[in-house]
Parts: C-alpha cells; structure tokens; sequence
C-alpha cells in the first residue's frame, strides 16, 4: 500500500511546519469523508459496475435506478444510449434553483469510474478503496484533496441548487479532511 502524505495547513501556519496527525485523529476525519462520499449527492453517481446511475435522498422518496431507462455504459458519459448531457447540460455559473429539473454544472456530467463503487458500500470497503492505487486513479490523499478542488462536477454536491439537500459540511472542510487523513497514514477502522 502506498501512503499519501500531505502537509495539513491550519490557518495561520507557515508552509514550512509540519503537522503530525494521530491515528484517531485521521479516523475522525475519515468519519466525516464517509459521511460525504456516501451521501446521495455523490454515491448516487458512484455506482460500480453499473451503468445505472440512482435516485436517492430525502427529495427522491424510495431509492431507485434513475429513470427513464437512463444508462451511462461502457463510456460512463452515456455516449452509447443517450449522452448525460442530454439533460444534465454544461453550464457555466449554473444556479440549478428549479425544483426537480435536471442538474446543471460546468463541466460533462458522466458517472464515476467503475473503480469507485460508493453506493451501498460500507466505510471499510471504502476507506480501503480510496488508499488503494489501483482503485483510486493511483492517487495520494494529496492528490485525492487536489481531484476534488479542481474537479468542477464534484463541486455541486455541496451547491446542488432547487430542493436538492447538498452533501454534509462543505467542500473546504472535505478537502481539509482528506489531508488530515492522509497525514495520519490513511487509517481505516479495520487496520
């Protein structure tokens, strides 16, 4: 396993010190990744092997495959059926303030790689996932931090706009929490 370590930055600190991170503290911040990466804003498009993406939340009622028969395949863009962008249209700035209309972001929406299976897993499968390079893009935790801030189509889960319910905290206090945990060795509960 490969470890990424990232230096954590609290307001106020020179780039120059260090912070060294317990192991219960990196479990901590993990806890709140958890609670991010399987909220329905972003586990809802992190379906594994499937090419269905899923409906569920508080503003979906019963979960359920996406409707209309949507299917991403092979591509994850949807490229052999009808493309994501059909209706989840690229736009800059988008205010996404129309109840029940569909997502808009500024980049291709499409779903996540068949790697990053989130919906239904527990936070061990995850948590092993995401320190794992052949499943996570060979990326370190620094790297997963610097995906997230410069990924624009992540950034809805927490701007989702209309009655949607944004994914818990904020992308900031996200970012933060993948760089204490990778400070700390990228701990899981089952280590």
């Amino acid at each position: 396993m490969r470890l990424g370590f990232a230096i954590c930055l609290l307001p106020g600190m020179a780039l120059a010190q260090q912070v060294t991170v317990s192991p219960e503290d990196g479990l901590a911040a993990w806890d709140r990744i958890f609670e991010v990466v399987s909220h329905p804003r972003c586990s809802n498009c992190h379906t594994g092997p499937s090419d269905r993406p899923m409906w569920s939340g508080p503003s979906y009622g019963q979960t359920r495959v996406h409707g209309m028969n949507v299917r991403a395949g092979e591509s994850r863009i949807g490229a052999e059926y009808i493309p994501c962008r059909t209706c989840h249209v690229t736009a800059e700035n988008a205010r996404n303030e129309t109840p029940h209309a569909a997502p808009q972001v500024a980049d291709a929406w499409r779903l996540a790689p068949v790697e990053a299976h989130w919906f239904g897993q527990s936070s061990e499968t995850i948590c092993e996932q995401l320190r794992d390079p052949e499943r996570n893009g060979d990326r370190t935790a620094e790297e997963l931090a610097e995906h997230l801030d410069h990924d624009v189509i992540l950034h809805w889960a927490w701007t989702p706009g209309g009655t949607r319910e944004p994914a818990p905290y904020s992308l900031e206090i996200h970012i933060r929490d993948l760089r204490i945990w990778g400070n700390a060795g990228q701990p899981c509960a089952t280590d």
